[in-house]
């Protein structure tokens, strides 16, 4: 018997005055039905499977503002470090 692993107990406590489906104390995050990756233990191939499978096939609105916010970003802290664009210049 040394062996089995021990698995916790689970109860299905209802709050007395919760009127609610489901279980309040249920957490989860509100994105998770969104993507593929969150919620089954598949093990470490099938989550990469499906995280591959989600960068394929996603929105192509989500990265063009991807891609904008990025290129903001590396613009701001060019201006931080006071990078100097006119090496790119033939003058």
């Amino acid at each position: 018997m040394g062996f089995l692993k021990r698995t916790n107990k689970k109860f299905d406590y209802q709050p007395r005055y919760y009127k609610g489906e489901g279980n309040p104390f249920k957490i989860e995050h509100k994105l998770d039905q969104f993507r593929k990756t969150a919620g089954k233990n598949k093990g470490i191939k099938g989550k990469f499977n499906d995280a591959f499978d989600d960068l394929k096939n996603s929105d192509k609105s989500v990265n063009k503002t991807l891609l904008i916010i990025i290129a903001v970003l590396v613009l701001i802290f060019l201006y931080i470090i006071d990078f100097d664009l006119s090496i790119f210049t033939r003058n």
